[in-house]
């Protein structure tokens, strides 16, 4: 079993929406929660995914859904319309790869995400945690 000190992520906040992590193989690892979550929380879990990101300047994140609720409309508009162009412009992010949930309507919210980002956001979906953290650390 993995004892703290072999975590390659090293917690940086979190909040009843998830978790933002740092990872030395470099990105920035969000996991979600399974509560339902409120718009609040859910921006101040990516403020926070931002903030990190700015400061390490890696570009990269994976963001790991598992049990996480469907987001609103409004959760993928602002998602789409205000978080991923700042993330693009402020801290030259452009991959994000998603560890897809289980509920298929959480799964149709992300595609929505997906097919309403701006161009030159690249996302990748994948089952697992490893097959999408491979998939980060084989861009460069």
């Amino acid at each position: 079993m993995l004892n703290l000190f072999e975590r390659r992520e090293k917690p940086y906040y979190q909040n009843t929406a998830g978790q933002v992590a740092y990872s030395a193989a470099g990105y920035v690892q969000l996991n979600w929660s399974s509560e339902r979550i409120s718009l609040a929380d859910m921006q101040q879990l990516y403020e926070q995914a931002l903030q990190l990101l700015r400061s390490t300047r890696i570009g990269k994140v994976v963001s790991e859904h598992g049990q996480r609720q469907p987001l609103s409309a409004e959760a993928q508009t602002w998602i789409t319309q205000n978080w991923i162009p700042r993330a693009m412009r402020e801290s030259n992010t452009h991959y994000c790869a998603i560890v897809e949930g289980h509920n298929p309507m959480h799964r149709l919210a992300t595609q929505t995400i997906v097919s309403n980002a701006p161009t030159g956001f690249h996302f990748q979906r994948f089952g697992t945690l490893p097959e999408a953290t491979t998939w980060l650390q084989s861009l460069g």
